[in-house]
């Protein structure tokens, strides 16, 4: 959430924020429930203080005399203010933080203007663009897919979108998780294991309630939520948490899987591995001090750069339009890559700063050796990387004229093999 302070002394700068990310937030109502809220609490306030006062002057009353009695009924009257209050204040309570959890982060000044992925800047390209060749294909029109991917018994099993990897591709996909987990480990960045549904309170507090409830996938009995991505159990590892400055800041990795409902998705772009509910992705996660935010996201972005430099796959880096950035972030780059078989570029990697807005929500602050005071920590994350769409840009930029598929540098000791082919 944001700083409350902005909405109540700048309201034209969160006005001109949501506007720039075309968010639908009601910011008069959030404004109005505020100041009603706190129109309310000077009222109880003042009611429990004439409740403890009178109470002071009772104990100074003859019990049982006529102005004691008098008081008693004056009490039990300002007691049944008091409660209807209370209740009053409870119900309100509730609409507020409803309201106040509607409104997005506001974007940097640095974010361009914009309304789609139209409008996002490319901020830059690497590597050499492969031309297309007749034996180029989308991984899904390999005639031998089947061999290393198996959406239809996935379909069979569970649903659509939820394939099974199979013999080499079950190997590809795991040797990517552990090349990933190998690259944040010599970058200083420490590995954890994280759990792969959270409760209620972990996915407000990184933004994902209220926001993305309907593409969660969700337990009735328990109310658990399954992650769409290891940010939301990371980050709430430091939940309600005040850390020393010193220990700023603190990275971590975690590889999980990541279960996406992406309800009204259709068409090509959906197809073979571009959009599917459960794939797996490594993220990285950053907590540091305020001023060091800005820096640390872009040295996030060169770090999931060096990934795909390694892997040499070619790709570009766009930092998103104010209408096509999350609704959590306050600056976002995206990175994609090319891959030659569907001639179009497939985002692997999204790198984000939310300032304090993560940290208000999930408590997490450190003390200020300076000041003495508690100051919510920045929080930072990013894909390092996510395994689907670079499995596809393997595949479809590494096929061969015999069908075979070469396999990058980087991953050959993982595999034991320069190649995958069909059987």
């Amino acid at each position: 959430m944001i700083d409350l302070k902005i909405l109540r002394e700048n309201p034209d700068r969160a006005r001109a924020g949501i506007l720039k990310k075309g968010v639908d937030c009601d910011l008069d109502a959030v404004l109005k429930a505020d100041e009603d809220r706190r129109k309310l609490i000077v009222e109880v306030e003042a009611l429990r203080a004439e409740q403890k006062s009178a109470n002071a002057e009772m104990a100074q009353m003859q019990k049982g005399s006529p102005a004691f009695l008098e008081k008693v009924s004056e009490m039990k009257t300002l007691s049944g203010r008091i409660k209807e209050s209370d209740a009053a204040l409870k119900e309100l309570d509730a609409t507020w933080n409803n309201l106040y959890l509607s409104v997005p982060n506001l974007p940097d000044e640095s974010v361009p203007e914009g309304t789609s992925e139209a409008d996002n800047v490319v901020f830059k390209n690497w590597g050499e663009i492969p031309e297309k060749e007749a034996h180029h294909l989308p991984h899904y029109d390999f005639d031998w897919l089947d061999q290393i991917l198996d959406f239809k018994r996935g379909t069979k099993v569970t649903g659509a979108g939820f394939p099974f990897y199979v013999g080499d591709g079950a190997r590809l996909a795991r040797s990517l998780v552990s090349f990933f987990l190998d690259q944040a480990h010599e970058a200083g960045i420490q590995e954890m294991g994280v759990p792969f549904f959270v409760n209620a309170d972990s996915a407000t507090a990184t933004g994902q309630l209220p926001d993305k409830e309907g593409l969660m996938y969700q337990t009735v009995e328990d109310g658990l939520y399954a992650i769409p991505t290891a940010e939301v159990p990371l980050t709430n590892f430091l939940r309600d948490e005040i850390l020393d400055e010193s220990d700023l800041p603190v990275y971590r990795c975690g590889h999980s899987a990541c279960f996406r409902r992406e309800a009204g998705s259709y068409g090509k772009d959906v197809r073979g591995l571009n959009r599917v509910h459960q794939f797996d992705k490594v993220e990285i996660l950053k907590w540091v001090k305020p001023d060091a935010s800005n820096a640390e996201l872009e040295t996030l972005r060169e770090y999931a750069e060096s990934l795909l430099q390694k892997l040499g796959l070619p790709y570009r880096a766009l930092l998103m339009c104010g209408g096509d950035m999350g609704f959590s972030q306050t600056k976002q780059y995206d990175l994609e890559v090319w891959a030659v078989g569907q001639q179009r570029w497939l985002e692997v990697s999204s790198c984000s700063n939310f300032e304090s807005f993560q940290s208000r929500r999930a408590r997490i602050r450190y003390r200020d050796s300076s000041t003495g005071k508690n100051e919510f920590v920045h929080t930072l994350n990013g894909s390092g990387l996510a395994v689907p769409r670079v499995f596809v840009a393997i595949l479809e930029n590494g096929l061969q004229a015999d069908g075979s598929v070469r396999l990058p540098e980087a991953l050959v000791p993982y595999m034991g093999k320069n190649s995958i082919a069909p059987v």
